[in-house]
């Protein structure tokens, strides 16, 4: 009975603690494991004419407006997804990243070239990486922002082709991964590193724990 009891338990830890995760960035699905929760993959369509989010920039929009758009979109998509799939009745976490240079918004690489331009552009310069976290919950969704900034020591050309040859950098947000071998070129970070990965805990855990989600 003892026995059974303590199963019984670690069954109804593990479902207070399980959410669906609309992305499919391995670093986002590491960093919710990193703090005790047990996310679950909710594929979204990223591409093409079906996609289930447009994250094309609208003229002149703000990178930290642009940024939290997305997020909550991904996290209705997300909701949609739920009902349509008939999945479990999870919270349901969204993010997205963006980088930003001098007002421009950067997302990920199309091409090599692409990203090399990324990278020189961040040679020897700081620039803003924002990432919004959005949680569907209870019929509501709900926001938190977190915003680094990242300087960049002078890059070698060399450097940058040899990065790019490494094929890091075209999944990420700006044609880099601070957690990769990027963080060589990293002087100096004012923010979250794990906003920068693409996931701030502090406001994840936040967003969570003000929802009535346990964290500890």
């Amino acid at each position: 009975m003892v026995r059974d009891e303590g199963r019984y338990n670690a069954a109804m830890s593990v479902i207070a603690r399980s959410i669906h995760l609309a992305s499919q960035s391995p670093r986002r699905l590491e960093l919710l494991r990193q703090i005790g929760l047990h996310p679950v993959v909710l594929p979204l369509r990223q591409t093409g004419a079906r996609a289930d989010v447009d994250e094309t920039p609208l003229v002149g929009e703000p990178a930290v407006e642009y940024v939290q758009r997305i997020a909550r979109m991904k996290a209705e998509a997300g909701l949609r997804a739920v009902a349509g799939r008939r999945l479990a009745a999870w919270p349901i976490l969204a993010a997205d990243t963006t980088v930003a240079l001098d007002g421009r918004i950067l997302g990920k690489p199309a091409d090599a070239a692409d990203a090399a331009a990324m990278l020189r552009a961040f040679s020897g310069r700081s620039h803003s990486v924002l990432t919004a976290v959005a949680l569907a919950w209870q019929d509501r969704v709900t926001l938190a922002l977190s915003e680094s900034m990242v300087r960049f020591r002078p890059l070698a050309e060399s450097e940058i082709a040899a990065y790019v040859a490494s094929r890091e950098p075209f999944d990420k947000a700006g044609g880099y991964g601070i957690q990769g071998r990027a963080a060589l070129f990293v002087e100096y970070l004012q923010g979250s590193y794990s906003g920068v990965m693409g996931l701030p805990l502090f406001e994840t855990g936040e967003l969570l724990r003000k929802a009535g989600i346990p964290m500890l």
